[in-house]
């Protein structure tokens, strides 16, 4: 069994299920991610965010800033957690199916996204909220699901667009939606001044339909 790296892991009460990552965005690995993850692990999955901060935590957005700048001045590093963390995950989940779901918030979704083309061979769906990446998606073999705020200063329409646009060309199933009267972090109920719960709760229910409609690697 791969040593458990830094993180939090969720398990149903069967003990075993789908698997699901979960990366944070950049407040770090905080109560609402895992909160995120434990009711993944009601709705069947067994889920497993990796702490890429390494027990660090932000609760203001000049020090989430700061901790986000450098995990990105080191993303190789970023990315190696991460590999490990899939490991970790599959074994954990105790299935024969390596095919994974990456749920990414923020910062999160960018090593999300980035992951569905770096290991196509284990990712199976891709989750984001808030967040993109200009790639080439050309390697992918995932479906993907994006929840959007309409009024989001730190990510553009335009590149939501542009990565819509690069996920249609690359010939990979894709359904975004934009949430009206929103902003970015309105998933995540300890940003009180931005959470939206109504959003929230649709994102919530169309993410988990998203998961479990998905066919096994295998089939």
């Amino acid at each position: 069994m791969t040593d458990k790296p830094d993180g939090f892991l969720a398990l149903p009460s069967s003990g075993t299920g789908r698997p699901a990552l979960v990366l944070h965005a950049w407040w770090g690995l905080n109560d609402t991610i895992k909160s995120f993850c434990t009711r993944l692990a009601d709705a069947g999955f067994v889920a497993f965010a990796p702490d890429l901060y390494h027990g660090e935590i932000a609760d203001t957005i000049t020090g989430a800033r700061a901790l986000g700048t450098a995990l990105d001045s080191n993303f190789e590093q970023a990315k190696a957690d991460i590999a490990d963390a899939v490991e970790y995950l599959i074994e954990s989940a105790g299935q024969s199916d390596r095919g994974i779901a990456v749920i990414g918030f923020s910062l999160g979704a960018y090593y999300a996204l980035d992951l569905s083309v770096s290991d196509p061979d284990d990712v199976r769906a891709v989750v984001v909220f808030y967040g993109s990446w200009g790639g080439d998606y050309s390697t992918s073999r995932a479906s993907y699901l994006g929840h959007f705020a309409e009024d989001d200063q730190f990510e553009p329409h335009a590149d939501v667009d542009a990565m819509e646009a690069a996920l249609v060309r690359a010939g990979r199933p894709v359904q975004f939606y934009r949430y009206a009267g929103t902003k970015h972090w309105f998933f995540e109920g300890d940003r009180g001044d931005v959470f939206d719960e109504t959003a929230a709760t649709l994102a919530w229910d169309r993410t988990v339909d998203f998961l479990k409609a998905l066919p096994r690697m295998s089939e």
